[in-house]
Parts: C-alpha cells; structure tokens; sequence
C-alpha cells in the first residue's frame, strides 16, 4: 500500500466530501494531483485523531493521579 492509499484510506463521510471540495482547487494551484491532496487530507485528520485521543488519555490519567 502506498502514501496515496494509506492516505485516502479513512476519507469516509464529511471527510471524503471536504477532500472531495478543496482537491481540484489545490491541484490546480500546486505541483500535486488530486489524489496527492486528497491523502493529505486524509493524514490531516488522522493526525487530528491521534493527537485528540492522546490529549484525552492524558487528561484521564491526571483525573486519576488527582484522585487517587
């Protein structure tokens, strides 16, 4: 699997129709094909994901170390 895939890969959605809206525009603009920066989008709100989910578990184990 290369970047392109992994990249487009969790482009479901609301996510797939913003790719879907600022791809063309973007490429047109830039050295990138449309896939290119579909899976940039894709990383974006993957990397959006995990840092959520890291912020929220950090928060979880202050709660506790407050707590306990």
């Amino acid at each position: 699997m290369d970047a392109v895939s992994m990249g487009k890969a969790g482009l479901q959605g609301w996510r797939a129709r913003v790719a879907d809206t600022v791809a063309t525009p973007v490429a047109r603009r830039s050295p990138l094909t449309d896939d290119q920066v579909r899976a940039a989008v894709g990383a974006a709100f993957f990397v959006l994901s995990v840092v959520y989910v890291v912020q929220t578990l950090r928060q979880l184990g202050r709660g506790r170390a407050a707590a306990g």
